[in-house]
């Protein structure tokens, strides 16, 4: 056999042990660019706001800037989750059961739906005065889309992550890759976001923490080991 019949072959090996360690990074970002978002999404105007703070907040340039910036951070986001399921799916290889893969990809792309939704409804009334000109909203309409944007988040995005986390944990657990605290945080984290009925907004970043700290084992499992270690 020559040299050139086996570099394609070594080649695609190398990519393939690259792939988890570019795809965990993907992990990192989404928690840092949902937390981005969610931070920069808070300053839309509360339920309480009044016809003229409304009115300030969308003709305004610094406060409706930064929440633009919030709603086309969480796009980017949703993106790279996707790069994570990847990396999760790439992690447990030929071991993956087709019962608990099912759950994992439906409630890894549902949630990633729910939340492109939910910045579709925080930003739709901002960009239509922004970009189309558009009467600023009523203080009613304010407060009906800003509960519909809520809805899709707290209730429905978080609990698709919430059984997210559970299905991951559960495999990790099962497989042996992750270790004994990241399962336990997992499930600790799920059974918050599942039961949590409350729009207490920053209960939301546990999810981002917790894929951060699943890219970080994943990316300390993909590390290649070194001749003799």
């Amino acid at each position: 056999m020559t040299a050139s019949d086996t570099a394609p072959e070594s080649s695609l090996v190398d990519r393939r042990l690259e792939t988890p360690r570019a795809a965990g990074v993907a992990g990192l970002a989404f928690a840092g660019l949902f937390i981005a978002s969610i931070l920069l999404l808070r300053n839309h105007p509360s339920a309480g706001s009044t016809a003229a703070e409304i009115r300030d907040f969308y003709l305004g340039k610094h406060a409706s800037r930064v929440s633009l910036v919030g709603v086309y951070l969480a796009p980017f986001s949703g993106i790279a989750f996707l790069w994570f399921i990847a990396a999760v799916r790439n992690l447990i290889g030929d071991r993956e059961d087709r019962f608990f893969s099912t759950v994992f990809l439906g409630s890894g792309l549902l949630f990633v739906a729910m939340i492109f939704v939910a910045a579709g409804a925080g930003g739709s009334q901002l960009a239509a005065v922004k970009f189309n000109d558009s009467p600023v909203p009523a203080p009613e309409t304010v407060v009906a889309v800003r509960a519909l944007g809520f809805g899709f988040l707290f209730i429905y995005a978080m609990r698709m992550a919430a059984v997210f986390m559970i299905v991951v944990s559960t495999i990790g657990r099962r497989l042996g890759v992750f270790p004994r605290w990241l399962v336990v945080t997992g499930y600790l984290a799920a059974a918050v976001l599942i039961l949590n009925v409350s729009y207490t907004e920053l209960l939301i970043l546990v999810f981002p923490a917790w894929v951060a700290a699943v890219s970080i084992v994943i990316l300390r499992t993909s590390r290649p080991r070194t001749v003799g270690g």
